[in-house]
């Protein structure tokens, strides 16, 4: 997830041009969705049960290129064109004609007064039937040009006070009829209002509409936003699934469960807390995926933001905000035994990883570094070297070893591809970089003969890009696959010739990737439940957040609300 609390920053819609597949039909790309179905389409069948590339969950996660069977098979020779990349923030224009009539820096009685919008232009009924209890993910242009903050707004089911991230709404006029909502939220040492007009109804789960912040009486901003209910808007044709079944789901009882690791038969959940609450670790006996049974809970005193996982033999790795690698002992996998934290002092671990007998640590804070550790002997980790690159201080967030290299995604700085072979002798071999850039996480194979990234950015406007690594001081871009540009990527697993990725609102998407630079979806799962309990305190970052494809036939999700949840895919 992003970097919460640490990081603040958002991007909006995309709006990219034809070179990119769109899973929506709402978002401005140009083609037609993709095929959701198992059909082939023409693209023959590479022999993913055969594939080389392993899972990136499996305990040798990432084997080395020379000599893997190349996972494309016969799909694809291995050519593509050179693609511009628009990055991730691109104006989207005005949402809707309708304004506030006041002008910014003039004075208004009240910034909540209705009758202040002009909505002469709207059609008439267009919310004749809008429910009263919904949820609505909102995003804002300003009249002068993009916004970068989202809202999320909670319309209780039992018709009490809703909610815009959080703080209680003043006006609630939501429901047969109307779309008008209004807040006076903190902000600073003061307050700001927040007002929002419904006009345009382009389909049951989208609003359009236009909003005003106010402060002390004045008017600060106008402009246009778009309200999406997650659970509603689909994209054309969706159900709640195509491909992928439920096999079972377990509650975790931790505060925003976020990574999950499969080893032993037992599933490792961590849990973030913080703000959220109790974070930790959550450990179930999965040898029945039907009837998965929760073994035990494990949390530390005052350390309790444990955001990624990772197990190798009898040893579990768990990402700490607090105290860096946490090591335990799962010689008995129902009952992890603790045994130190790596590499000493404070520092926060945001992801972990591991390739054969190396563990990489990725430590935003307090100095953006890549720690990597010789795990031969799992249980005594030792840090061999501290990666930084130059030039990068935005943070670095996760990375994926692939033979004698390591691809960092470096949140703001982009990709960044090292030459890890000699850990004395770390060399940075080059960087894709973006407009707006929020690099988050990424998968590596071979297709074609050509050493393929699957890199994938956070927050608003965020997607899937396909790059060519094969020579990492030249990245080029060669495809990309994207779904409702208000929604971000979290995670992916390659395993073969399919991408498993955990798309927070959108749920599990799998990807045929046989021809890298045309990613074909064939699989969807929807694990949002609009009216959960909990669920909406999380606002962008809901979801589908984690996800392992252990090899075993099952797909391990953790949604931050449902908790784990076990897939199976039909054939």
């Amino acid at each position: 997830m992003v970097l919460l609390p640490r990081w603040l920053l958002l991007a909006l819609p995309l709006a990219l041009s034809g070179c990119f597949s769109d899973g929506d039909g709402v978002s401005p790309l140009p083609l037609p969705p993709p095929d959701s179905g198992t059909s082939d389409a023409g693209v023959p069948d590479a022999g993913i049960a055969d594939a080389g590339v392993p899972d990136a969950g499996s305990p040798d996660a990432g084997s080395p290129d020379a000599g893997v069977p190349d996972a494309g098979g016969d799909a694809w020779d291995g050519g593509a064109v050179t693609l511009s990349d628009p990055g991730d923030m691109v104006d989207p224009g005005p949402y809707s004609a309708c304004v506030f009539h006041p002008k910014v820096g003039e004075t208004v009685a009240a910034c909540d007064d209705p009758a202040l919008f002009d909505r002469s232009m709207c059609p008439a009924g267009a919310f004749a039937d809008l429910d009263t209890a919904s949820v609505y993910e909102v995003r804002v242009r300003s009249a002068n040009g993009p916004n970068l903050t989202p809202y999320t707004v909670v319309l209780p089911s039992d018709g009490g006070v809703g909610r815009i991230n959080g703080q209680p709404l003043v006006q609630q006029d939501v429901g047969p009829g109307a779309f008008f909502f209004s807040a006076e939220v903190p902000f600073g040492t003061g307050t700001r209002w927040r007002v929002f007009a419904g006009c345009e109804r382009p389909q049951p789960g989208r609003i359009h509409g236009c909003y005003v912040q106010c402060s002390q009486g004045k008017v600060l901003t106008n402009g246009s936003f778009t309200a999406i209910r997650p659970a509603q808007a689909w994209g054309p044709g969706e159900s709640a699934a195509s491909g992928l079944s439920l096999v079972s789901e377990s509650a975790v009882p931790l505060a925003y469960p976020a990574d999950v690791y499969i080893a032993k038969e037992h599933a490792y959940v961590v849990a973030t807390g913080g703000i959220f609450g109790a974070g930790g670790l959550a450990v179930f006996d999965v040898k029945h995926r039907a009837h998965p049974v929760l073994k035990k809970t494990v949390q530390l005193a005052g350390d309790t933001y444990w955001n990624g996982v990772w197990a190798k033999d009898d040893a579990l790795y768990i990402a700490s905000a607090n105290s860096g690698v946490i090591v335990y002992d799962i010689t008995d996998p129902a009952n992890p035994q603790y045994v130190r934290a790596l590499p000493g002092g404070a520092i926060n671990v945001h992801t972990v990883h591991v390739q054969g007998n190396r563990l990489y640590a990725m430590a935003p804070a307090p100095t953006s570094q890549t720690l990597l550790f010789d795990v031969s002997s799992p249980l005594a980790p030792a840090l061999l070297e501290r990666i930084t690159p130059s030039d990068a201080p935005g943070g670095v967030h996760d990375a994926f070893a692939y033979g004698d290299r390591l691809y960092v995604n470096h949140t703001f700085d982009g990709y960044i591809a090292f030459d890890v072979s000699d850990p004395a002798r770390v060399r940075e071999l080059g960087r894709y970089t973006y407009a707006e850039s929020y690099s988050h996480a990424n998968a590596v194979g071979t297709f074609g003969g050509r050493t393929i990234a699957f890199e994938g950015g956070e927050l608003v406007g965020a997607h899937l890009r396909v790059l060519d690594v094969t020579d990492p001081a030249n990245m080029r871009l060669i495809g990309g696959y994207a779904l409702r540009p208000e929604f971000s990527i979290h995670n992916m697993v390659l395993v073969g010739t399919r991408l498993y990725i955990a798309w927070y609102h959108e749920g599990v998407r799998v990807l045929d990737v046989s021809v890298p630079p045309s990613p074909r979806e064939v699989a969807y799962f929807h694990t949002y439940r609009e009216q959960e309990p909990g669920r909406l305190t999380y606002g962008l970052y809901s979801g589908a957040i984690g996800i392992r494809v252990p090899g075993d036939g099952f797909i391990y999700v953790v949604d931050t609300t449902r908790g784990l949840l076990i897939l199976s895919e039909q054939p």
